[in-house]
């Protein structure tokens, strides 16, 4: 397997110096925490999982889903923050409980050990499982619920029912390798994808889209909204986030640029075939690299400072996602690209 890279920008020692910077920051416990000390949370901790993957920190990425396995909730959930393996919230998210289908598929496409999917298949199904709880009739998904009481909220976010698209697709896929029944999952990522039809035309179908860029470009990443539509909603906003030679905004309205959002966005448009475009978002935020291959979370451009202060685990996560995925180094670099509207672009076949 070769370790990603971006030509001219960073080369697969420079991806791989990001990869043992992420694995520096793990827990004793397997948890990938924002930043040493920091809050970990269930979706940002599969994302650095999955670029420890990439990196061929093989071990290191299943102590990660082994953590993911053993703290799983009964009820198929997850604690939306824990911090040094406390619990600080304990509400339900339900794009956390989904995500973790996602980080298990990635692995198991580069490593390909039948071994690792079947001890996952549990504790993926009833993450799935769980979020399933939160869709509407209508094919969308809730945000989240209190644990204590199982009361949700009626907020359909958009980034987060894109990202369940993905989680369910990859669901699917890790089910029909294992010969498992999904065919309710099959028809939930088609009934989102629907809702994701009427959005297009009518923005009124999901909560309006906050500041955030993740809410333009998400769409794209979850692979609801490719081809003619998916070109003209990234360039509907482009101008709104993007800082040419510095990145993307993470919020429209203030002066920061922030590397997680740049790469994943990079990740959104090499999904639609702008492997360029990709990659000159990739270079245009390595000022926030530092000498050890880690990454700053962003930079506030009015007056040259970073903030936060913090060298976060999940920016160099999507670094290295965004490298594989231009350089398509390694099995899982199509991760985001071949999840698309009625499954998933695999040739990989049913375990014997």
């Amino acid at each position: 397997m070769g370790v990603p890279f971006v030509d001219g920008v960073l080369d697969s020692r420079a991806v791989r110096a990001t990869g043992a910077a992420i694995a520096a920051m793990q827990e004793s416990s397997g948890a990938l925490p924002w930043f040493p000390g920091g809050k970990t949370d269930p979706w940002d901790h599969v994302e650095s999982a999955m670029a420890l993957s990439a990196t061929g920190f093989r071990a290191e990425a299943e102590h990660a889903y082994e953590w993911s396995r053993r703290t799983q909730r009964s009820d198929g959930s997850w604690p939306m923050e824990l911090r040094g393996g406390d619990i600080v919230d304990p509400g339900v998210d339900s794009n956390f409980c989904a995500y973790l289908a996602v980080g298990v598929w990635h692995h198991f496409l580069i490593v390909d050990d039948a071994a690792f999917l079947r001890r996952m298949w549990p504790t993926v199904r009833a993450g799935v499982d769980r979020a399933m709880r939160f869709a509407r009739d209508d094919g969308a998904f809730r945000w989240a619920a209190d644990h204590r009481t199982g009361d949700m909220f009626d907020n359909v976010l958009i980034t987060g029912n894109a990202s369940i698209h993905s989680s369910l697709r990859s669901a699917v896929e890790i089910a029909r390798i294992l010969d498992e029944p999904a065919e309710h999952w099959v028809r939930a990522a088609d009934q989102l994808a629907a809702v994701f039809d009427r959005w297009v035309v009518d923005r009124s179908v999901l909560d309006a889209a906050s500041n955030h860029s993740m809410d333009w470009y998400y769409p794209v990443l979850g692979g609801v909204v490719r081809g003619d539509s998916g070109r003209a909603l990234i360039d509907d906003r482009w101008s709104d986030f993007v800082v040419d030679g510095l990145g993307a905004r993470c919020v429209d309205d203030h002066p920061w640029v922030t590397g997680a959002e740049t790469c994943e966005l990079a990740m959104a448009v090499e999904s639609l075939g702008d492997v360029d475009r990709a990659a000159r978002l990739v270079e245009s935020m390595q000022h926030l690299r530092d000498d050890d291959g880690s990454y700053w979370t962003g930079l506030v451009f009015s007056d040259g400072k970073r903030w936060p202060v913090e060298q976060s685990c999940w920016t160099s996560a999507a670094v290295v996602l965004a490298a594989d995925a231009i350089s398509r180094a390694t099995p899982g670099s199509g991760i985001f690209r071949d999840i698309v509207r009625g499954g998933v672009v695999s040739g990989v076949p049913r375990l014997r």
